[in-house]
């Protein structure tokens, strides 16, 4: 059987943890960031656990990460 090519676009922007979840990072932290609050920009750049709904199609994205 052939190998599963990796979505290079979701690999640089997911990565899996030690017990196999994925983990992504927040958006709407490049720019305007003026308006936006202290606390919610560091909120931001705190990484998250991608929600079971969309998990099963993301590990088809990235099979060998």
């Amino acid at each position: 059987m052939p190998k599963i090519k990796t979505n290079r676009g979701a690999a640089k922007r997911f990565r899996k943890t030690g017990t196999g979840k994925i983990r992504r990072n927040k958006a709407f932290t490049s720019h305007i960031l003026t308006k936006k609050s202290t606390k919610r920009k560091r909120d931001l750049r705190q990484s998250v656990i991608v929600d079971s709904a969309d998990s099963k199609n993301i590990s088809k994205l990235i099979p060998y990460l």
